[in-house]
């Protein structure tokens, strides 16, 4: 449907109904394009051929685009007329949610092998999970299986040293201020290698943390 309607705004800009432009708040789409791309109204002339005050009106819908204009736009810009007749995004209004946890009140998960510290725990609905682990584990022989969850995880080590096994990698040894992102599908499993347990602070997206 959607490419038909692309094929359509096409049609109808070819044949001059410029009345056809207008709802489809080419201006604004004409800005989103030119500020993805750093681009000044002055660089947007340059590669158009169209003056500066021309360009800002189109923007800011003072007037509406030739036929001849937009295929300016469209060959200096190195778009085709699809793109440039796509609706703009919407512009998303934050809530403005925050979460403080103090130093120690996370919510504790203790297992066998680590003392996962769940934080931002008020939140709902979160597109990431935060938390702190002490990483007990010595062996891998600690682990019954291999640790899986959804999503992907990055995780930046604290304190201490570790030495991550998975799946498809050998063993990898990680240091403080060390840090690692990858596919939390992926079989894995950390465990301490220094003379105290090490702290790992991970963010993962939602799924079970253990």
């Amino acid at each position: 449907m959607a490419a038909s309607n692309d094929q359509d705004a096409a049609l109808r800009i070819a044949a001059g109904r410029k009345a056809f432009v207008e709802p489809l708040r080419l201006g604004e789409r004409l800005k989103e394009i030119r500020l993805s791309n750093q681009w000044t109204l002055g660089d947007v002339s340059t590669r158009t051929g169209l003056a500066r005050s021309t360009l800002s009106k189109i923007e800011n819908d003072q007037i509406s685009p030739t036929f001849t204009a937009v295929q300016k736009l469209i060959t200096g810009l190195g778009i085709d007329l699809p793109q440039l007749l796509k609706p703009t995004k919407p512009r998303r209004q934050s809530s403005g949610r925050r979460d403080l946890t103090p130093r120690g009140d996370g919510k504790r998960h203790p297992t066998p092998t680590y003392e996962h510290e769940l934080l931002s725990c008020q939140l709902a609905q979160k597109r990431m999970i935060p938390f702190k682990t002490i990483v007990r584990a010595r062996h891998f022989e600690e682990f019954q299986e291999w640790v899986r969850h959804d999503g992907e995880e990055f995780l930046m080590i604290l304190e201490g040293e570790i030495l991550i096994y998975s799946e498809l990698y050998e063993p990898l040894a990680m240091a403080a201020g060390d840090s690692l992102y990858f596919d939390s599908d992926m079989g894995h499993a950390l465990v301490s290698t220094s003379p105290n347990d090490a702290v790992v602070l991970s963010v993962c997206t939602p799924g079970d943390t253990d």
